[in-house]
């Protein structure tokens, strides 16, 4: 299929280009301000699907809104009629189609001549009046305030809130190209005369601050956040794109003795964490028991035993380990147990632990294997 996307260099039509090729769509004609216009007549006569995402948001001056955002769109129809092309066009709107502002009052006047061109043509056509859209690869001080915000914040700069209880309504830039996608399909979400983005999500200005700070100050408690709600895990992606590009990585504090070292790596709220420990040559830690933590083990470089024994019992489990073949050995409650480094290398281990350390109930009891 041959798919032509205007407004291909921006924040959506990056995207949505991205995705369709990443899908086998390879054929696709990308449109933008520095395109040579004559090139428009030809991309209008073969373009078998019209992804209309051209827009004006930020002029220099008012007038510029009705040329950007009518203007081109009546261009991009007349080409397409002149060219007996009837192919389905998606044009990009906005929910301030319902305000009274220049703004608003462009976007309103390119969804009436979309709706008019149907009449004329018979064409399909989808109008989805978006509000706010976030995500990776849009520019921050410019159309997105989670842009800025994550710009900003990941740069210790600040960031103004004039209200925290405004509420924003929010889609993310993936749920947009999957939605456009299946409009190619013809399986587009309807909602009466206009589509939309199934999932919008409600949120205050004041909590996005608040979430996108907890995201920086994570990478200092080396933790995750609750990614089991779909809105924070989306802001988190969203936030990590945003990072200086010589901010992407972090130091981790190592706690390091004459036996190896421990190092904490990551610490989630809900899914406990994950360490790395190194043992040195001949070296055993452990030796102690848990009545509610559970613990994972897996040796990935060197070779060792893990040994276990359950609470009131003489017998002791051995099992031999290998970074040369990985397998994890649980450490189930009640059982007390060690590791020892048999190799003549450095033993590295990744464990994992239920829970997070709690100093005030460490619920940890040594007791020799």
């Amino acid at each position: 299929m041959k798919i032509l996307v205007t407004g291909a260099k921006g924040f959506i039509g990056k995207n949505l280009i991205a995705e369709l090729k990443n899908r086998g769509y390879n054929y696709i004609f990308e449109y933008d301000t520095d395109t040579n216009t004559e090139l428009l007549r030809e991309y209008c006569k073969e373009a078998e699907f019209v992804f209309h995402l051209a827009g004006i948001n930020r002029p220099k001056s008012e007038d510029e809104f009705m040329k950007g955002n009518f203007g081109f769109t009546s261009t991009l129809l007349d080409t397409l009629k002149k060219n007996k092309n009837t192919c389905p066009v998606m044009i990009s709107s906005s929910i301030q189609a319902m305000l009274n502002n220049p703004y608003g009052e462009s976007k309103k006047a390119g969804e009436d001549l979309l709706f008019e061109y149907r009449k004329e043509t018979g064409a399909k056509v989808l109008v989805y009046r978006f509000p706010n859209v976030f995500g990776k690869w849009c520019n921050p001080n410019y159309n997105s305030v989670v842009a800025t915000f994550c710009h900003n914040i990941a740069r210790d700069l600040p960031v103004k809130v004039n209200d925290p209880s405004v509420v924003m309504n929010l889609v993310y830039i993936d749920d947009v190209v999957i939605e456009l996608i299946n409009a190619i399909e013809g399986k587009e979400n309807v909602a009466g005369k206009f589509c939309e983005v199934p999932l919008i999500y409600t949120i205050t200005l004041g909590k996005i601050v608040d979430l996108i700070h907890s995201f920086k100050k994570s990478r200092e408690e080396r933790s995750i956040p609750d990614l089991s709600d779909a809105f924070t895990k989306k802001l988190y992606s969203t936030y990590l794109s945003y990072l200086p590009e010589n901010k992407f990585s972090y130091d981790l504090k190592m706690n390091v003795d004459q036996r190896g070292s421990f190092t904490e790596f990551i610490k989630t709220p809900d899914r406990g964490q994950v360490s790395v420990n190194i043992s040195k040559t001949g070296i055993t830690k452990g030796n102690h028991w848990h009545n509610t933590k559970h613990e994972k083990f897996l040796v990935v470089s060197g070779k060792g035993v893990i040994r276990l024994r359950k609470i009131g019992s003489d017998e002791v489990l051995e099992y031999f380990v290998s970074g040369d073949k990985m397998e994890v050995v649980d450490i189930p409650t009640g059982y007390t147990h060690n590791i020892e480094n048999l190799g003549d290398t450095d033993m590295v281990t990744i464990m994992w632990v239920n829970e997070l350390f709690n100093p005030e109930n460490p619920d940890t009891y040594f007791l020799e294997v």
